[in-house]
């Protein structure tokens, strides 16, 4: 069974819920809306129709930043941030691991397959660097360090299946 996309629209600081369903209808915050979206031959040209309303809008991919674009409607032009439910997860996840100083258990933000883990216990590692790869949802996820730190403990290995609940690493 196919079931319901939903994204995380942002604009002007205004975040919408929109759930596409696998029969084409979608909701923005719940309100069903009648939708229907079509390239319009140009490169980043769409061709919108929203309850019966046309527009032409521009979409253009923002270069440095992910899931960030540029749309123009009508005259006005906005930022627009997209996420989708497995991606705003993992950035949840990410800021919570934003921690004060000290110890810093780190869990996985889904259920997931270990492919790697490229540190070892006692090693220095920088904010950012990659700790932990692991699968999910058929998808390589990385869970970097959210600060500078040294690696106290590993404790999972390649091969494992985890959770939410399981300890991949003490950083300190």
């Amino acid at each position: 069974m196919v079931s319901a996309m939903k994204y995380y629209v942002t604009v002007e600081g205004m975040t919408f819920e929109i759930e596409v369903q696998p029969n084409g209808e979608v909701l923005v915050n719940g309100e069903r809306l009648q939708v229907d979206m079509q390239k319009s031959g140009r490169l980043s040209l769409y061709s919108l129709l929203v309850n019966h309303a046309s527009y032409e809008v521009m979409i253009e991919p923002d270069a440095e930043r992910r899931n960030v674009y540029e749309v123009l409607l009508e005259g006005a032009r906005f930022e627009v941030q997209v996420e989708d439910e497995r991606s705003r997860r993992l950035a949840r996840a990410a800021f919570a691991l934003q921690a004060p100083p000290g110890e810093l258990i780190l869990r996985p933000p889904i259920p997931g397959l270990i492919v790697s883990v490229p540190v070892e216990a006692g090693q220095a590692v920088e904010k950012g660097e990659t700790l932990v790869i692991f699968e999910a949802m058929k998808m390589q996820n990385e869970i970097r360090a959210p600060r500078d730190g040294v690696v106290r403990e590993v404790r999972v290995r390649p091969g494992m299946q985890v959770t939410q609940k399981d300890v991949l690493l003490i950083l300190k």
